[in-house]
């Protein structure tokens, strides 16, 4: 069959040549191909002791191939664990820099206290937590008041969402389930040691939203006759940041996540093999060679270079990513909530979507659940496909108020950590709760650049120069015009003023 296949190809390249050419027997392709012990690749060249097909692999050759096989490996967990080194890292942050307890809650408000966070709303506060829950069951109770909410696994899975009051009993994967009656919970395991759970505090007024937080109580499951919420604490715009570490930090934490959160999932085997010889294996401390480390570091870069390529310019490999045909922006959320589709997971979808946000459940799904929630859209590039530029001027012209029943923002992000956008101004969103100029005909001129458009500075966004940044527009309650696209949002296009 070998032999069939070899002469096919050789017979078609003397037809496709067009040459007076004596075809090639079998034998001789053969003997061409044996005759060389070595064959130039894409990584170098390879030696074999009597050619590829009958030889050994050379000692220099095995090094080669192994240093490669370990490189490959190395990037590819880069791009897998994307989702989980993101909220490992966030909760690191959360007990390394801003002193968090088990159960307490964090409030993030102003701009200052949000510019750690990956693609925060800049609009509505922030109620956040990571809850440990690996020797004890915990509680939660969500108060009434306006919330929108989720609860994921460390590897940014929902477990749930909600936007009314709830009481939940939140288990680990090996947490042992309480006797009793249990009825007036809302039971939720999860295949983590820890679970993140938030809310956005929706009400425009202070005092409802202080409200609300002094009823989001999170206590174990012991205290439940007794109960002593842990409460919460303000960031009080101390720095942080969530953003996934660049270089050998990265599989430090990723090693840190495999030794702290439990049995191994059943998907997660493979890379589990792939990860061993580099250094990473569960029950094990992460001392990595120098030449892991070598591997790692150079990995850990090249595989978020892959990451970029996959999020900011491969809208062709994700499926949920096109939003309308000629438009440059995109559906930001490219992973379903439980990373599954019919016959995979979504890979490169959940590498996108979490590489520059956090958290995932069928409320930022607003395009394809009919409605529901929220409806996300961003855009890497302006209307002539030029990527977006801190040192260029632009706008954006929306055609009338874009209909969401609660409000609509568009904000910006840092390319670097996919943080709010840092300027001068502390601003980095314009949205509909702000005072707007609006043009006569009911349109809506928003600027962004380095230079303020005169008489248009409440619509405007400061950009810098040599900082590339990109947007989320959001559409909180959508209408059924944005599902159904008969009100389209337009690309940013350069402007000069």
């Amino acid at each position: 069959m070998k032999k069939d296949i070899i002469a096919k190809v050789a017979l078609a390249s003397v037809l496709l040549s067009g040459c007076n050419t004596t075809l090639p027997t079998t034998e001789t392709v053969k003997e061409t191909k044996t005759d060389s012990n070595s064959m130039d690749t894409r990584i170098g060249k390879l030696d074999f002791t009597h050619g590829f097909e009958n030889g050994y692999p050379t000692e220099e050759t095995v090094h080669l191939l192994f240093d490669e096989m370990d490189f490959q490996r190395a990037t590819q967990a880069y791009i897998w664990a994307t989702p989980y080194v993101s909220f490992l890292q966030w909760q690191h942050s959360f007990h390394h820099e801003l002193g968090l307890k088990n159960g307490q809650i964090i409030l993030h408000e102003s701009y200052k206290d949000r510019v750690g966070g990956l693609t925060y709303n800049a609009t509505t506060p922030y109620a956040l937590t990571f809850i440990e829950v690996q020797d004890d069951p915990w509680i939660m109770e969500v108060p009434e008041g306006g919330v929108r909410g989720s609860m994921s696994n460390m590897w940014q899975i929902g477990l749930a969402s909600f936007t009314e009051p709830t009481k939940f009993l939140i288990l680990g994967p090996e947490t042992k389930m309480p006797e009793g009656d249990l009825s007036e919970y809302k039971v939720v395991r999860s295949n983590t040691n820890s679970v993140m759970t938030g809310l956005r505090l929706m009400s425009p007024d202070k005092e409802e939203r202080m409200k609300v937080l002094d009823n989001y109580n999170i206590y174990p499951y012991s205290e439940r006759e007794d109960p002593h919420p842990r409460g919460y604490i303000e960031t009080n715009e101390r720095p942080w940041m969530a953003a996934a570490p660049r270089g050998l930090e990265y599989f430090e934490r990723l090693a840190e996540g495999i030794n702290a959160n439990g049995p191994i999932h059943e998907r997660d085997r493979f890379f589990m093999a792939m990860l061993k010889p580099l250094g990473i294996e569960r029950g094990k401390p992460f001392e990595p060679t120098a030449y892991q480390k070598e591997i790692l570091t150079e990995a850990a870069y090249v595989g978020e270079a892959m990451t970029k390529a996959i999020d900011f310019d491969g809208t062709e490999r994700l499926e949920d990513a096109p939003y309308m045909e000629g438009s440059v922006w995109e559906i930001a959320t490219t992973s379903p909530p439980n990373q599954r589709r019919e016959n995979m997971d979504a890979l490169d979808g959940r590498a996108a979507w979490f590489y520059e946000a956090v958290s995932n459940d069928i409320a930022m799904h607003g395009m394809v659940n009919g409605g529901y929630g929220q409806v996300y859209l961003t855009s890497y590039k302006d209307a002539d496909g030029d990527w977006l530029d801190g040192g260029q001027n632009y706008r954006l012209r929306l055609p009338d108020n874009p209909p969401a029943k609660a409000f609509w923002s568009v904000t910006l992000y840092e390319v670097n950590t996919r943080t709010l956008l840092q300027n001068e101004m502390q601003k980095a969103d314009l949205s509909s709760r702000q005072d707007l100029k609006v043009n006569m005909n009911g349109s809506i001129d928003l600027y962004f650049g380095p230079k303020a458009p005169k008489g248009f500075e409440s619509n405007w966004i400061q950009t810098e120069e040599g900082r590339a940044w990109f947007p989320y527009f959001r559409f909180y309650s959508p209408g059924k015009e944005v599902v159904d696209r008969t009100w389209v949002l337009p690309d940013i296009e350069k402007k000069s003023y």
